[in-house]
This record gives structure tokens, sequence and C-alpha cells, in this order.
């Protein structure tokens, strides 16, 4: 008996890791479209070849979860907010990796050092664009590597956007002083964000990897908020002046600024 399922599912045509249900929402959705914006309870029956009752349930949670909007007048569906929702995610960051990355090839061209760009997953920073220096040695990242956001200027700059009870919940399941990887502790890492909230420009020198110098600077949306950080990174060591006023700082910075605009920030910075 325990070896009947798999072949009925063979016989049938259908996976048995797959939940129907969900099938259905998500097929529900795929039936909206700009030529047939709005649809009745009959049209979404008879397009999944299914009874009205039982493309109610469906519809009624896709409702309750915002998904779909429902026209009592009319008693028609359209899609609503919660679709947007979910695919916000994927959008705004295809969004900035297009728009980022001929200016990260220009900054790399600039300064000969190379650019990177991520975004915030968790405690990590999960990088989603690389423009890497000729000398590959300068470049130890690839895109879709993870590394912990406390250790790396792009983390910390990422980090300084969120308020302290946002960091404290998302670190909260580690044990007191037994940080994850190189950096520092959860106490150690809000007296981090305090400087690094005042600094435009974030700078590490050796912290997380030895003989490699990086600097970061955050990417704001249209709402002000720190959706990304860009950084660029060397295996010499710069100047005290390129650290400040000088080219790295103002170039990068720069470079942070025309992306955040191209993206609809007007330089009003989000309230915490």
């Amino acid at each position: 008996m325990k070896q009947a399922a798999p072949e009925i599912a063979e016989q049938d045509g259908t996976d048995r890791y797959l939940v129907p249900g969900l099938m259905r929402g998500l097929n529900v959705l795929k039936l909206f479209s700009p030529e047939r914006p709005n649809l009745s309870l009959r049209d979404i029956a008879d397009a999944l070849g299914v009874t009205r009752s039982a493309a109610f349930r469906t519809v009624y949670t896709l409702v309750e979860t915002g998904c779909l909007l429902h026209d009592e007048r009319l008693q028609t569906y359209a899609l609503g907010p919660g679709v947007l929702r979910l695919t916000y995610g994927y959008v705004a960051t295809r969004e900035i990796v297009e728009i980022a990355q001929p200016e990260l090839e220009r900054l790399r061209d600039r300064t000969g050092w190379s650019a990177h760009m991520g975004v915030l997953e968790g405690t990590s920073v999960l990088y989603v664009l690389r423009a890497p220096a000729r000398d590959a040695g300068t470049s130890i990242v690839q895109v879709g590597s993870r590394l912990p956001a406390r250790s790396i200027t792009l983390g910390r700059v990422l980090l300084a956007d969120l308020a302290d009870a946002e960091i404290i919940e998302r670190f909260r399941s580690e044990r007191p002083g037994a940080a994850k990887g190189k950096g520092p502790s959860l106490p150690g890492i809000l007296d981090q964000v305090k400087g690094d909230r005042k600094a435009e420009v974030v700078w590490h020198l050796g912290d997380f990897e030895a003989g490699v110098a990086s600097a970061a600077a955050p990417i704001r949306d249209l709402t002000g908020r720190v959706v990304a950080a860009i950084n660029l990174t060397s295996a010499q060591a710069p100047r005290p002046e390129q650290r400040t006023s000088g080219a790295i700082s103002e170039d990068l910075l720069a470079t942070a600024q025309r992306i955040s605009r191209m993206l609809g920030y007007d330089g009003t910075a989000a309230q915490a």
C-alpha cells in the first residue's frame, strides 16, 4: 500500500508534492490580464474547469488576503494590492539591478576598485550585483553570495537604516557574545550602528578580509528608505584624504545618490 501512491501519481500525471489549493489559487491569479481585468465567479469556475462552489472557496481566500478585490455591484473580481506585495521584492530588486549596473561599472572604471551592490536578508547581505576590477583579487564574492551584515560595509549601511528594535529582533536568537562569524555581538552591533548612522560613507580597513579596504554608501527608494547599498573594495589601503573628502568617498557617494534619484528619491529622508 505504501508504494501505491507514487504509482497512481505517475498514472494520472499528478505530482504528490504539489499543494492543490495553492495551485488553484495561483491559477486563478493567472486568469487576469489587461484584456480581462474583471472576471465573474462563473468565468473563473469555467476557466478552471470546476464548479462554482469549488471556485468560490479559492476566490474567497484570495479576497480575504487582498489578492483579489470584489465588486459587489457587478459581482466581478479584479486583482488586488496583495498581488503587488507578493511581487514587490522581486520587481524592486530587478529594477535596482538594472539601474545600478551601468553606474557601478562606470564607478569601477573611474576608481579601479571593485564595486558591488547588496540587499539585506535577515542578518546577512545578499550580493545582487558585482563589477570586479581588472585585478580579480579585489573582489572575493559572487552574485548570490551571502555574508554577515555586521561584518561588512554593505551590511553596516543597511543595518544603520533600521530602528534599534528591529535590529534586536533580527539578532535576538543569538546567544550574548556568540557572534556568528566575524564581527561584533548584538551590543557591539548597536554601538556600531550609532556611528554608522552619522556617516555618509562607511569604511572598513581589513576588518573582514585582511589587506582589503572597503567603503559603502546607501541606495534609497522613493520613500527615502535604504533598499540596497553599494561599495568599493580594493587590496590597497586608501590614503586618509581618500577616506574623507577625497576621490573614493566622493565618487562612491555621488554614484549612490545618482542611483537613488533614478529610483525616485528626492533627497528627503524617511521617518524612522
